[in-house]
């Protein structure tokens, strides 16, 4: 399941919200512009390509398409490999999200399989989100915020574009991300 978990931006220790219900997770981030959404999965190929993805979703992706007017949608996918270049390959994606940073642009991502967290940095206050197959997230434009994929990403998801250069992140100089339970320490503690 989902689950939100909260923390004052200077206590990371301490979790003020932890909820895994979908109904209060909405209603938490909508206060923030955040749109959080379930949708119904569908069955995929095990190695499935972008445009199988996409097919399968096809009545959700224009949904979106048509009320956000996005130009691009593609579907990425990561998985364990045997491939020895698989653990570079994965720190390096990994790496590429971990701190905070800000896009001019809305940040819309479906997981329909696996899981990855998107921490919001709002108002004095973390908000992670860990999103598991069936969860659209859309970060407004402008919130700060990082993703964690975890150290073994597994997941396939959709990702919105108004641009066909995809999101540029401004990263900012902070240690915000490094101090927060990354995305296995979150799973973990699910017990």
């Amino acid at each position: 399941m989902t689950l939100l978990t909260v923390w004052d931006d200077t206590d990371p220790a301490t979790a003020t919200v932890r909820t895994e219900d979908p109904a209060e997770i909405g209603d938490v981030l909508r206060e923030f512009g955040v749109r959080f959404e379930r949708w119904e999965l569908r069955d995929l190929p095990a190695d499935p390509t972008s445009d199988q993805v996409l097919d399968a979703y096809r009545a959700e992706v224009d949904r979106v398409i048509d009320s956000e007017g996005y130009i691009k949608v593609d579907a990425i996918a990561m998985s364990p490999s045997d491939d020895p270049q698989w653990p570079a390959k994965a720190k390096a994606a990994r790496e590429k999200f971990l701190s905070e940073h800000t896009h001019d642009d809305d940040e819309d991502r479906f997981f329909a399989r696996g899981a990855g967290v998107f921490y919001l940095h709002l108002q004095g206050k973390v908000y992670a989100v860990l999103c598991e197959a069936g969860d659209l997230l859309s970060v407004p434009a402008n919130t700060t915020h990082w993703f964690d994929m975890g150290t073994s990403p597994d997941f396939v998801s959709i990702r919105f574009f108004h641009d066909d250069d995809g999101w540029i992140g401004e990263f900012l100089n902070t240690d915000t991300a490094e101090r927060f339970p990354g995305f296995d320490e979150l799973i973990a503690s699910r017990g």
